[in-house]
């Protein structure tokens, strides 16, 4: 009788045993099988400083490296960027764009509310991109913006004096009015850096450059919309990404993965100070809602 129960226990014991192993086999398959998340929240710059009016951004510093990771960590087998961003910094932008396109891994873009101008650049280097019917995508276009005092000076009796070592070396300074040789200079870099803008983004979609310039104004379209012109793929969120992802990797089980930057306390309160200035200067300054810098002058921005 006491062998028998010695057997039985044994018995239970190995199933038991057999049981927890197979789980835990099952377990790391799922953790094999892991999907990096990462967000492009905010104006993209490389410092991921943002500016006045928002109080955020992303950095391409740090999203490229997020990228890099992602490829060198052989549990993770695809990426997706969950984008935010109404655009950025044309380096910043191009940066990201250009990790996204040396990715061995696939990527698939998941465009939520807003997927514009440079975050649409670097959605456009994805494999895959999904936005929601009703985002805002495209606004593909470069601007670039100043402010110039050249009048209040004048008014108030203030003299600028102009001591330069190279003829436009103050070219964009806002304590004068832009010379039109000056402006024909400035509007020719921004046709430049657009037909650099209209060009990579025909190439990452497999499109015809001329189709991309109908429909390159600027102008915003909703997810539904780009859809139609060729500038998504998919309609839906999250779950569509994922569905997307699947299909690209083969795999039916994906676990996510985030891949969050670490703020100090010092920034976030500087976020929430800049935050709260947006909201005060709203009301009396909604029009000046753009990257304005007054020690550079001259910005570009998509």
């Amino acid at each position: 009788m006491r062998t028998a129960r010695i057997i039985l226990i044994t018995l239970l014991s190995l199933f038991f045993i057999s049981f927890i192993v197979s789980k835990l086999d099952t377990k790391e398959v799922i953790m094999q099988n892991k999907i990096a998340v990462i967000p492009i929240k905010g104006a993209i710059t490389v410092e991921g400083t943002g500016d006045f009016f928002s109080g955020s951004g992303v950095s391409s510093n740090t999203v490229t490296e997020f990228i890099k990771k992602s490829n060198e960590d052989e549990s993770i087998k695809g990426i997706i960027l969950e984008i935010n961003s109404p655009g950025g910094g044309v380096v910043a932008s191009e940066e990201i764009a250009n990790a996204v396109k040396e990715s061995k891994k696939p990527v698939v873009s998941w465009i939520r509310e807003v997927g514009a101008s440079g975050a649409y650049w670097i959605a456009s280097a994805s494999d895959a991109i999904v936005a929601d019917p009703l985002s805002l995508t495209g606004s593909i276009g470069v601007v670039s913006s100043y402010l110039e005092f050249g009048g209040l000076i004048e008014e108030h009796n203030i003299t600028y004096e102009r001591l330069v070592s190279g003829k436009y070396k103050d070219t964009g300074t806002p304590f004068r009015e832009l010379k039109e040789e000056e402006r024909n200079i400035l509007q020719s870099k921004l046709d430049i850096v657009y037909d650099y803008f209209i060009t990579d983004v025909a190439n990452n979609r497999e499109m015809e450059k001329e189709k991309i310039q109908e429909i390159a104004t600027g102008m915003f379209y909703l997810g539904s919309e780009a859809k139609e012109t060729g500038l998504i793929d998919y309609l839906g969120g999250k779950e569509k990404a994922l569905e997307v992802m699947k299909e690209l990797t083969g795999l039916e089980e994906l676990q996510l993965v985030s891949f969050q930057e670490r703020k100090s306390l010092f920034e976030l309160l500087r976020g929430a100070s800049a935050f709260s200035s947006f909201y005060i200067g709203k009301g009396i300054g909604s029009g000046l809602y753009e990257q304005v810098e007054v020690k550079k002058g001259f910005n570009l921005v998509v």
